[in-house]
C-alpha cells in the first residue's frame, strides 16, 4: 500500500514537470532528476525539499546557463579521463591540488627571453621540482615545498585569466634572492582543467552545501542543493567521461544529445521506472565521485559502439527526421531508430537516470548528516531580493541570445 502511494506521488510530480520536448540529461533530463531525487530523502528532510521542490526543479539547469556567462563553467561538467590514459587511469591524482601540481607548466621567462621550465625530477626515490640553473639543477621536494607553493601562490588564481608569481617567490621555493635567478618573468599554464574537473568538482559542491546547512543558510541549501545535482547527473552520463564526448572521433557526431536528451525524452514518461530506493550515507564523497566517473566511463564503448553497429543496418532513410519545435523544423534522430538504440543499449539509460536520482538525493543527506542534521522545519522560505531577481534574468539572456564559453557538448 506504502509503495502505491508513493506511485501516485510520484507519478503527479511528473506530470507537474510540464517539461516541453523542444527542451534539451538536456535541461529536460536535469529538472527531473532533481525532482525525483527530492523523494528519496528521509522524513526529517523531505518537508523542506518538497516545500521548495519548484525551485529545486527549475534551478536545475542553472550551470547549464552560467555557461553563457563564464568560460569556467563548462569544464566543470565533464573530464575527458580516457586523455590522461586507460582505465584505471593512474596517471590522473584523485587530489585537486595534485592534479594541478603535475599538470601544470611553470617556468621563467629569462631576460633573454628564453624560458626555462621547472620539471619533476626523481632523486633516490624522492621526487623533486627542479629549475636548471647555472650552477646545475636547483631542486626542492615535490610534496612539501613545491606543494605549499602551489596552495599559497597558484591555486588561489585559479579563476584569473592570467596565471603568475613574483620572481622572488619562486626564487625562494630553491632558497635564492631574486638575484641569484635570471627572471624576467615567472608564469604558471594550466594544462589540465580544459579536458574537464568533474570528480574535482564535486566533492567542493558536497562542501559547500554542509556549510550551508550548518549554517541555516535556506537560500545556499537551495540554490547549492539545484547545482549540485546538475554535476551529480553529468558525471553519470558516460559521454562526458571521454575525448570522443560527441563521437567526432568515429564519425557519430550528435550522439551525445541523442543518448542524454533524445532517448530520455521519448521514453522515460513510459518505460523507465523511478522506484530508486531512500537516500544512503556517503562515508567517502571524493572516492564516491570517482567511482562515479569511472563506471560512467566503463560504459563509453558500449554507448559509441552499439549506435555505430545500428546505424549500419537501419535504414538510413529512416534514421533521421524533421520535426517543428518552436517554430523551427529541425533534424533529429527518428523515434523508430531512437527505439531501436533504447532496446540495444538494454536499459543503460534508464539505470544511469535511476543512479543519478539515488546519487542526488544521497549526497543531499549526505551534507545534511555532516553539518549535524539541522532541524529544518522552521528554516522559513526563500524569497529572491530584487538584486537576485535581476541577475537571474541577465543570466537567462546571455543563455538565449549568446554563445556557450568553453567546450560545448551538443
Amino acid at each position: 500500500m506504502q509503495r502505491r502511494t508513493i506511485f501516485v506521488v510520484l507519478l503527479i510530480s511528473l506530470l507537474a514537470l510540464g517539461a516541453t520536448r523542444s527542451e534539451r540529461w538536456g535541461f529536460w533530463g536535469h529538472r527531473r532528476l532533481n525532482r525525483m531525487a527530492v523523494f528519496t530523502l528521509p522524513p526529517e528532510m523531505i518537508g523542506f525539499y518538497k516545500e521548495h521542490l519548484e525551485f529545486i526543479t527549475e534551478h536545475a539547469v542553472d550551470p547549464d546557463k552560467r555557461r553563457y556567462a563564464t568560460r569556467h563553467e563548462a569544464v566543470r561538467h565533464y573530464i575527458d579521463i580516457d586523455h590522461w590514459g586507460e582505465h584505471p587511469f593512474p596517471e590522473v591524482p584523485r587530489d585537486w591540488t595534485s592534479a594541478l601540481m603535475k599538470f601544470t607548466e611553470v617556468g621563467i621567462v629569462q631576460s633573454t627571453g628564453d624560458t626555462v621550465r621547472l620539471s619533476r625530477d626523481t632523486v633516490d626515490g624522492q621526487v623533486l621540482i627542479t629549475l636548471p640553473g647555472r650552477r646545475g639543477k636547483l631542486q626542492a621536494p615535490y610534496t612539501t615545498n613545491y606543494r605549499q607553493f602551489f596552495d599559497d601562490y597558484i591555486m588561489p588564481q585559479y579563476y584569473e585569466d592570467e596565471w603568475s608569481v613574483a620572481c622572488d617567490t619562486l626564487a625562494g621555493l630553491f632558497g635564492l634572492t631574486e638575484a641569484d635567478i635570471d627572471c624576467g618573468k615567472v608564469y604558471a599554464v594550466d594544462h589540465f582543467s580544459p579536458y574537464g574537473i568533474v570528480p574535482y568538482h564535486l566533492p567542493v559542491m558536497q562542501a559547500r552545501l554542509t556549510k550551508a546547512f550548518r549554517e541555516k543558510n535556506v537560500k545556499l541549501i537551495l540554490r547549492l542543493s539545484a547545482e549540485f545535482g546538475h554535476y551529480i547527473g553529468d558525471a553519470h552520463v558516460p559521454l562526458h567521461t571521454t575525448e570522443n564526448y560527441n563521437g567526432q572521433l568515429t564519425n557519430q557526431t550528435g550522439i551525445h544529445a541523442f543518448w542524454e536528451s533524445r532517448i530520455p525524452e521519448l521514453f522515460a514518461d513510459e518505460q523507465y521506472d523511478y522506484f530508486v530506493g531512500k537516500a544512503e550515507y556517503i562515508a567517502n564523497p571524493k572516492d564516491y565521485f570517482w567511482d562515479v566517473v569511472l563506471e560512467s566511463h566503463s560504459l563509453v564503448d558500449s554507448v559509441l559502439s552499439i549506435e555505430k553497429r545500428l546505424s549500419q543496418t537501419f535504414p538510413e532513410d529512416k534514421q533521421y527526421c524533421y520535426e517543428e519545435r518552436l517554430g523551427r523544423t529541425i533534424r533529429t534522430y527518428c523515434k523508430e531508430y531512437a527505439a531501436a538504440y533504447q532496446r540495444r543499449l538494454s536499459g543503460m539509460v534508464e539505470d544511469r537516470m535511476q543512479k543519478t536520482i539515488l546519487s542526488i538525493g544521497s549526497c543531499w543527506y549526505t551534507a545534511w548528516v555532516d553539518a549535524g542534521q539541522p532541524d529544518l522545519r522552521f528554516l522559513g522560505e526563500y524569497q529572491p531580493t530584487a538584486a537576485e531577481m535581476r541577475e537571474r534574468e541577465e543570466l537567462l539572456q546571455k543563455a538565449r541570445s549568446g554563445e556557450q564559453k568553453g567546450r560545448v557538448h551538443e
